[in-house]
């Protein structure tokens, strides 16, 4: 799942970065950057994977 969510914010990122946009001063492609990233070390970590105990 952070997978999924790395890839939405590089997306955006990608986006503002190329239209030169920037909402405010705490969205920015810097900030969706370090937000994709952050997802990515989640996700290579294991986190939200959603593995159970099978149970017999």
């Amino acid at each position: 799942m952070f997978a999924v969510a790395a890839a939405v914010f590089f997306l955006l990122a990608l986006i503002f970065a190329l239209a030169g946009l920037s909402v405010g001063g705490v969205l920015t492609v810097t900030t969706l950057g370090l937000a994709g990233l952050l997802c990515v070390a989640l996700h290579l970590m294991g986190v939200g994977a959603g593995w159970s105990v099978l149970k017999k």
